[in-house]
């Protein structure tokens, strides 16, 4: 498998290389180049197969001769240890819960994927590599886990100070060691742009093996698939395809859905649920896609005005939105909609959803109401006690906060400020670690 860049398809990379580089040379995105198609019996025996079974036979085709089938094994095997439950909240609607990792969010599946990927390619390595990320809340996290203490390897976690949660912020702050966090006074999109300045100097890449952890490195993208085709095994009427409902901010985790359904995966169609960032909803209502500054919201991890991935999306539907409207819907929702829909599922259903969980919900029954008789699930990306405060303002009740978030809370936060668009000061702590 070879992945090329979505600004120039002669740029061409391996699975090996692409996860290296992290972005293509040319500032575009590695995209593959061929989708592979799972056959008929794959999603007729599926109920019978394993995690592991059904993640090896979806990732296998994009690494290729990159990592040997053992160790991708091994890779799959302790990417996944951990469950993904599809649980029914009302008669149409169910919640595919992906906060059962280790640091509670969805995107401990790419973090942990990537890293163990990236500590195969660089395990003879002489010369350290740097992992750089942007994040709006619970990549941060995740990918400080991923990577703590695996060997030869830096990681700078740049967020946007006060706009990630309390929770959050522990979680990227506290471990110390290879991983350093860096509080950026402004917002996630300044925290974006900074890392992609960083790697368009070309200088500093020459000095540094510098490479990115966002969902643009197909590491971190490609493994999001998984639990698409997880939640379709556990999805009890085969003959009734789902509608999925993806909280969306940076749009990897629904690019990797849609991958998936270019794959062969059933649904019926896929909601892109977004909060009061609503580039993509304007532009499919109106044809026209003008990026913005982001908003801050209370599903903070969704504040993004320039979604990064939406230019895999359009190269999955080779740049036509007609054909991309016929899969995908998208609609904003509101703070006051969200703290409605909390108090609203714990009331009558006993269930609590997290900030970004109900987005997704209120998306799909939005979804529901135009086209009536179809039924779902949407994507719980994070564990409600990462948003205590919101939560138990909303629902007058304590959240019952995990063992790990309280060790974390009682160690110190190591943090460096800067200032957004700093770009010289990052410069300088990147060839720090070099």
């Amino acid at each position: 498998m070879l992945y090329y860049s979505t600004n120039n398809k002669s740029v061409k990379a391996n699975f090996k290389e692409a996860t290296i580089q992290g972005q293509a040379p040319d500032k575009g995105l590695y995209f593959p180049s061929v989708i592979p198609r799972l056959s008929q019996s794959f999603f007729k025996d599926i109920g019978n197969l394993s995690k592991e079974e059904i993640a090896l036979q979806v990732i296998e085709p994009y690494v290729h001769d990159s990592i040997p089938l053992s160790e991708l094994k091994r890779i799959v095997s302790e990417t996944i240890s951990f469950d993904f439950p599809l649980v029914s909240i009302t008669e149409t609607i169910s919640a595919l819960e992906l906060f059962h990792g280790p640091t509670l969010a969805f995107k401990d599946v790419g973090a942990r994927f990537m890293s163990r990927c990236l500590g195969y390619f660089v395990k003879d390595e002489n010369k350290k590599v740097t992992v750089l990320v942007a994040t709006s809340g619970d990549t941060g996290g995740a990918v400080a886990n991923g990577f703590y203490n695996v060997e030869g390897i830096n990681v700078v976690i740049l967020y946007p100070s006060g706009k990630v949660s309390s929770t959050q912020e522990v979680q990227l702050t506290t471990l110390g060691n290879n991983i350093t966090a860096l509080e950026v006074d402004g917002s996630f999109d300044d925290c974006q742009q900074m890392v992609k300045t960083a790697f368009a100097d070309v200088e500093l890449r020459t000095q540094l093996f510098l490479t990115s952890a966002n969902s643009i490195n197909v590491a971190r993208w490609l493994p999001q698939q998984f639990y698409y085709f997880f939640a379709y095994q556990q999805w009890k009427n085969k003959n009734d395809a789902p509608v999925v409902s993806v909280p969306s901010g940076n749009f990897g985790n629904i690019c990797a859905g849609l991958l998936a359904y270019q794959s062969g995966l059933p649904v019926s169609h896929f909601v892109a649920a977004c909060n009061a960032n609503d580039t993509v909803p304007q532009y499919l209502n109106n044809g026209v896609y003008q990026t913005k500054n982001s908003v801050p919201t209370i599903s903070n991890a969704m504040d993004v005005g320039n979604p990064s991935n939406f230019v895999r999306i359009m190269e999955l539907f080779e740049q036509n939105i007609g054909s991309l409207k016929n899969v995908l819907s998208s609609y904003s929702i509101s703070d006051a909609e969200t703290k409605e829909a909390i108090a609203k599922i714990f009331q009558e259903r006993a269930y609590v959803l997290d900030p970004h969980g109900a987005v997704g919900f209120l998306a799909l029954q939005r979804y529901f109401n135009e086209h009536p008789g179809k039924k779902g699930f949407f994507l719980e990306t994070a564990h409600p006690s990462k948003f205590y405060d919101v939560i138990e303002q909303v629902t007058h009740r304590q959240v019952e906060i995990p063992e790990s978030i309280k060790i974390l809370m009682s160690r110190k936060k190591q943090a460096t400020k800067i200032n957004a668009n700093d770009n010289d000061g990052l410069r300088a702590l990147l060839l720090s670690l070099a």
